[in-house]
């Protein structure tokens, strides 16, 4: 949500922002919005003004026993024009509220310019693409000819876009996300948390999912949303909460399936399991001060680039461009990481600020020790990274010419000390 005082303030500065994602001027419906509901407002001070004058002069007339008939007329139509007012105020801000939810997050000034992902800057990258000396396959025909990846079982119980893993890949799985678990919580601060897989209303709209993504998202019968990510319960976690400053910042972290209806995605990655509609996925969530915010972001992406590292699979950091950044993003980093058996970088992470953005919507603020400043707090997430594309990136990376997928180090106590993945 945005600051309607800030669009007031500089509102060419408002709409530069929404141009660079492509999107006509804002501010003028706004402000003119703003200016009426501002207008009835102050005319219905003025009449209310009037009208406690008037029931004074009510007062006296009849202790005096004067003719109070006219006075009490004018306060009759006073009620009746207040009341219209009051309509109208209320349409107003209800107008004005319905254009700032749906519109996307003032962009920081150093996103790139562009309009769409081909615009996106490559800022490093850790690793090179190797040569593996044989024709690399990808994940689906590893883990099939593995016998431990069944697309087509699963699409018969659940349609498409879904996996069965099975046996030590499910276990590889497992591992994955146990591992980044403890490495987020013993390594990087990180408070673990379990959250529920469904919310409210309230819950959806503060992290932003709500109104605009409601087609991606899962609805149960009895109106609750399945979480397309954890980012969602761990950041309302402090929805209507007022945090003293010394215990910012919060950094949390959860292992959840999450759920996506892959509206927009008809198409796309239909093979394998780069994109399902039901996958796990280590979520970091921060909520900080807002003049830590920035450093919080480059830690919080340094986190998720440990795991890669730990993996040791190649992978790059992107700065997104404007057209590509998200609806709630003030400015995000995307990881991605090189597949061999796809010949192609895909993402396995991503990493936005979302400034007070989120915090607005769902109200979420902090008090500064000498209780005198109030203000929003800033909130962040990022994956940590998603366990499926990081089980996909050790089978493609980590291949083996006889189709076996060997184990990367730190994985190998969660699997029993077991070094690679093979059949039979």
């Amino acid at each position: 949500m945005h600051d309607i005082r800030s669009i007031r303030t500089d509102p060419a500065a408002f709409d530069a922002s929404m141009r660079r994602r492509g999107l006509a001027p804002q501010s003028p419906d706004i402000l003119a919005l703003d200016q009426a509901r501002r207008a009835a407002q102050t005319a219905l001070q003025d009449k209310q003004a009037r009208r406690n004058a008037l029931a004074k002069e009510i007062g006296q007339g009849k202790r005096t026993g004067a003719d109070t008939t006219t006075l009490e007329a004018e306060a009759t139509a006073l009620r009746a024009e207040m009341e219209g007012l009051e309509k109208q105020a209320a349409e107003q801000d209800a107008a004005i509220k319905a254009i700032l939810e749906s519109l996307p997050n003032v962009l920081d000034a150093g996103v790139p310019d562009g309009a769409d992902e081909s615009a996106n800057v490559v800022v490093a990258q850790h690793g090179e693409p190797r040569d593996l000396g044989f024709e690399p396959k990808p994940h689906w025909e590893l883990g099939e000819a593995l016998g431990m990846m069944d697309f087509a079982t699963a699409a018969k119980m659940a349609g498409a876009r879904s996996t069965i893993l099975r046996g030590p890949l499910a276990r590889l799985e497992r591992a994955l996300g146990q591992f980044m678990l403890d490495l987020h919580t013993e390594q990087h601060g990180y408070v673990e948390m379990v959250v529920p897989s469904m919310v409210n209303d309230a819950a959806a709209y503060g992290t932003d999912k709500l109104p605009k993504f409601a087609d991606d998202l899962f609805k149960t019968t009895d109106g609750r949303w399945l979480i397309p990510t954890a980012e969602v319960p761990l950041t309302a976690s402090v929805m209507g909460e007022m945090l003293a400053e010394k215990d910012l910042p919060r950094r949390l972290t959860a292992l959840t399936d999450c759920f996506r209806s892959e509206a927009g995605a008809a198409g796309r990655d239909t093979r394998g399991m780069l994109r399902q509609h039901q996958f796990r996925k280590v979520e970091l969530v921060s909520i900080c001060h807002p003049d830590h915010s920035a450093a919080e972001h480059e830690r919080m992406i340094s986190c998720a680039e440990a795991v890669l590292r730990a993996l040791s699979v190649p992978f790059r950091r992107v700065a997104l461009c404007a057209g590509d950044t998200g609806f709630g993003a003030a400015t995000t980093f995307d990881l991605e990481v090189w597949m061999p058996g796809q010949q192609a970088w895909r993402e396995i992470s991503s990493c936005s600020n979302t400034k007070d953005f989120q915090a607005r919507r769902m109200n979420a603020r902090f008090r500064s020790p000498d209780g005198k400043t109030v203000a929003f707090v800033h909130t962040l997430n990022g994956s940590g990274v998603a366990v499926g594309r990081a089980l996909i990136a050790v089978m493609e990376n980590h291949q083996q010419a006889d189709g076996s997928i060997l184990i990367p180090e730190v994985l190998r106590r969660y699997m029993g000390g077991q070094d690679r993945v093979a059949a039979g």
